[in-house]
């Protein structure tokens, strides 16, 4: 991730805990446009929401 044109260290990336799994996970590329949006780790947790 960049800020200002320098890069970012993975340490230091925006993280959030998914509510189905409890793991935390971190900023990817390719959900620089929706982070606010995201939710769940991944498809599999997102299909499984209401199992929990």
């Amino acid at each position: 991730m960049r800020i200002s044109g320098k890069t970012v260290a993975k340490k230091d990336l925006p993280q959030k805990e998914c509510p189905v799994c409890g793991r935390p996970f971190s900023w990817r590329k390719k959900w620089a446009g929706c982070w606010d949006s995201v939710v769940y780790c991944s498809e599999r947790c997102r299909r499984n929401r209401s199992a929990q």
